[in-house]
């Protein structure tokens, strides 16, 4: 499959656009109008540079209200077409998109819009230009693909053919249904989009919120399936209008496409191969990425730190044991629990406004190399690790967050090969504990990487996103949805805090993440680490309060809960107590006692804990 990418999708120059382009591996991009007026480059030296990047330039794009004119205003069409394709000629560009009238449509008649689109093909053909003609949502007249394809269908002329664009059908709840039966030789272009579902006007939902296939709610595996049924053999690109897209460092937003386009292209490989047909059968070859390797099992969770004392005594705290130092790294250490590892790994170049962070996360998967090779393919970055010859071999990759993701072997007693590099007893680190697993592990994000984190552990990990809710805290919204493999073995949940506040505390980066250990008895636990002097995250009297009115508990459970610092939660299904400890550095630990069948992480009480952890930094800060 040929992969292009419309560079308004990327930030920067349209120089800096192409180099990304070809450095994240795409075959070709759509030249955007306002990229070249603002270029100082000539057409001529940007043609030039596209062919030492390997570039194809596919297309140029948009021309706007040149075809649905009032007849005497069509000469005028016809002008700034020619201008436009001896410019074309110059940049080597051979389509040009042409959109359906948006506001100044005079015509209604499918046959006399198709004799425009006849005489604006016979210039074009004098060019050797195809016309690509789209309908876009918010067309005056014009706005249905099939109308579109229609009129391009009676203008009968072989320089003028559709290009479909997903945004444009999927938005306004239309259907793909009838693409797969389309002459593919009058299908010039197809351009992707995902979004969120969104009610607001398709114009500024077009504008702001489109994101790449993966990151939003469309069904593009079916627009791609039957494009590969139809026979399609062009270019499959991207046209992104995005907000964060705009601001974000160009080079990791065309890996972030290209990432995309090859999950898709994996998707419906084997969606077409479900429904018996072959994925590489010509023109448009659909590949496969090597089989996802989901997680079977938590392998370790890793701190880093400059405050190496403060972290250990927090684990020793929580019932951690040391298992021992690593016999060629100095700086690491592992601790256990049952079937929990944290890995701590003593950073002495850390700044003292940053002690702790949650650096590393680690899972067993059945086969180690292929979720390398995957990851690989996928266009994650590899962690530089230095190991010896003797020692387990940890394929490791960098999240868009800067959280390294390994993958290890999964063995049948869940304990890690790698452990004995520390000096640890395998018998020890079966033995029974207090806590009994790794609930979940909440990762904080920038607002403006978020779908790309999204996607990324989707494709790599095949991990499911579960529908976004929204909790209050002092700084403002905090936006989280949950990760979750199939069998709930691994739970991530994302945050996304607020980008700025008047009022500080944990905004963007600061914002804390935090690992959540389960349990099966949440009391023994508290009265444990509170014995051994951990100090809890304080929960105010008008919580349990509020807590007897919500729920109408028992006196007795309520004064346990106030006793160990516990909160409540539950649903339809189950209970779910849990605490949680003071922040250290930029992570915290959850405690968790899930009671039945409860799946949910507490999120009634997630503005007890951001406003406990609000005023907790502005005490530190010396401003209350």
């Amino acid at each position: 499959m040929r992969t292009s990418i419309a560079t308004v999708c990327l930030s920067g120059t349209l120089e800096e656009k192409m180099q990304a382009a070809a450095l994240a591996g795409f075959d070709g991009i759509e030249v955007f109008e306002q990229d070249l007026v603002v270029s100082p480059s000539s057409p001529e030296q940007l043609r030039d540079m596209a062919a030492e990047l390997g570039l194809s330039l596919d297309m140029y794009q948009p021309f706007r209200d040149g075809v649905e004119v009032a007849p005497d205003a069509f000469p005028d069409s016809l002008r700034r077409l020619r201008a436009k394709f001896e410019l074309m000629n110059r940049l080597g560009t051979p389509v040009l998109l042409m959109c359906s009238n948006v506001a100044t449509a005079a015509l209604d008649d499918d046959h006399a819009i198709a004799d425009q689109l006849r005489q604006a093909g016979e210039l074009a053909a004098e060019y050797d230009i195809k016309l690509a003609y789209e309908a876009l949502a918010w067309g005056k007249n014009v706005n249905d693909w099939r109308r579109a394809h229609r009129i391009v269908e009676l203008a009968d002329h072989p320089a003028v053919g559709t290009c479909l664009d997903s945004f444009h059908i999927l938005s306004r709840g239309d259907t793909v249904d009838g693409v797969e039966s389309l002459d593919p030789e009058k299908v010039f272009f197809v351009q992707l989009a995902d979004a969120p579902l969104l009610k607001q006007d398709i114009l500024s939902w077009s504008r702001h919120h489109r994101v790449f296939p993966g990151e939003g709610d469309f069904d593009l595996v079916d627009v791609l399936a039957r494009l590969h049924e139809c026979g399609y053999a062009g270019p499959v690109s991207l046209e992104i209008f995005n907000d964060a897209f705009r601001q974000a460092d160009v080079h990791r937003t065309a890996v972030d496409g290209l990432r995309s386009l090859r999950w898709l292209e994996d998707q419906t490989a084997d969606a077409v191969r479900v429904a018996g047909e072959d994925p590489a059968r010509e023109p448009l070859v659909l590949t496969d990425l090597p089989d996802p390797q989901p997680p079977r099992a938590w392998d370790f969770v890793e701190l880093r730190t400059s405050k190496l004392g403060q972290t250990t005594r927090l684990l020793h705290q929580l019932g951690f044991e040391l298992a021992g130092h690593h016999r060629s790294k100095d700086t690491v250490q592992a601790w256990t629990q049952g079937p929990v590892r944290m890995v701590i790994a003593e950073d002495l170049e850390a700044s003292l406004e940053q002690p702790t962070r949650l650096a590393a996360l680690g899972f067993q998967v059945d086969s180690p190399d292929d979720a390398a090779h995957r990851a690989s393919r996928l266009l994650a970055p590899v962690v530089s690790r230095t190991q010896q010859p003797d020692e387990t071999v940890l394929h490791g990759v960098v999240a868009p967050d800067a959280t390294e993701i390994f993958f290890g072997p999964h063995t049948d007693s869940g304990v890690p090969p790698w452990l004995e590099e520390f000096g640890a007893d395998p018998a020890e680190a079966t033995s029974e504990s207090l806590i009994t697993g790794v609930d979940h592990v909440n990762l904080a994000q920038p607002w403006q990487h978020y779908d790309e984190a999204v996607l990324f552990l989707t494709s790599l990990l095949d991990l499911h996103a579960q529908p976004a809710q929204e909790v209050a805290g002092p700084s403002g919204l905090v936006r989280s949805q949950v990760m979750r493999s199939a069998d709930e073995t691994v739970r991530i949940p994302l945050n996304v805090a607020p980008t700025a506040a008047e009022q500080g505390a944990y905004t963007g980066a600061a914002y804390p993440e935090h690992v959540a250990l389960a349990c099966a008895d949440i009391v023994a636990v508290a009265r444990r680490a509170r014995r051994r002097g951990l100090t809890f995250l304080p929960v105010p009297e008008n919580y349990y309060e509020d807590l007897v009115a919500r729920f109408d508990l028992a006196p007795d459970l309520v004064a346990e809960l106030r006793e160990h610092g516990l909160l409540y939660d539950r649903d339809e299904h189950g209970e779910f107590l849990h605490f949680y400890t003071a922040t250290l550095g930029e992570v915290f630990v959850e405690v968790v006692e899930r009671r039945g069948g409860y799946r949910g992480f507490g999120a009634p009480n997630a503005p007890v804990r951001l406003a406990a952890q609000y005023r907790t930094w502005e005490e530190a800060a010396g401003t209350i």
